[in-house]
């Protein structure tokens, strides 16, 4: 009987994980089609655009104090949130270790889902993937942003083919790329820990986490408009 109950619950948990990566999976499938249809349809994809017009301005006006100060602002940001990520990795090694003194104030909301020790253990495994991977993200991003802070200042008159301005903007929406990631990363750890306290927090944090996404990733539409013109 217990062996029955645990195996329900246990698919309970694993289906429930599924069904929230396919949601996820399949909302940014619908925002790769969505730009791929409108380039602008997105926040990310008008940043794009105008982190390259910016890397143009800077290299022919020569603004390098503007240049150094903007980059070491996105630098900071970066570490920031890589601090915060590796701060979040010791609070969850700390969890691991107590998830038996916490099981019962954990799992009381946990009306669907196992509570045996070796699931919450991999679910405190997949946290600390997320977090590694948000870690890594913005550790990339911020070697983007130090590359860039030296290619930046080279003058276009020396007329270097692998540091033109758009070798430069190529490198700089790099470092935005995998800031995004990471930024990703931290978005994905609500519906991670919600599965905590059960699978059905799970799937309704994560439908209302699309749903905030949704209004976060598009672009204002006039800004959209005027970019594709």
């Amino acid at each position: 009987m217990n062996s029955t109950y645990f195996s329900v619950n246990a698919s309970n948990d694993l289906l429930s994980l599924l069904f929230c990566a396919a949601l996820l999976g399949l909302y940014h499938v619908y925002l790769a089609y969505k730009v791929k249809k409108r380039p602008t349809y997105t926040i990310q994809a008008v940043n794009r655009i105008a982190r390259t017009a910016w890397v143009e301005t800077i290299m022919q006006e020569r603004r390098d104090v503007l240049a150094v100060q903007t980059l070491r602002n996105s630098t900071m940001a970066a570490t920031f949130l890589a601090s915060t990520a590796v701060l979040l990795i010791i609070g969850v090694l700390t969890l691991s270790g107590q998830g038996a003194n916490l099981s019962t104030t954990w799992h009381a909301l946990n009306m669907v889902g196992t509570t045996e020790s070796s699931v919450w253990l991999a679910k405190l495994m997949l946290l600390l993937s997320d977090l590694f991977v948000a870690f890594f993200c913005f550790s990339m991003s911020i070697r983007m942003f130090n590359h860039v802070g030296f290619m930046i200042n080279v003058p276009l008159a020396l007329n270097h083919k692998m540091i033109s301005a758009q070798h430069v903007a190529l490198h700089l929406n790099r470092a935005g790329k995998f800031y995004s990631i990471g930024m990703r990363a931290f978005y994905f750890l609500v519906p991670l820990v919600f599965w905590l306290f059960g699978p059905h927090f799970m799937v309704a944090s994560t439908i209302l986490l699309i749903f905030v996404l949704y209004f976060l990733d598009r672009a204002p539409k006039v800004m959209s408009d005027d970019y594709s013109e």
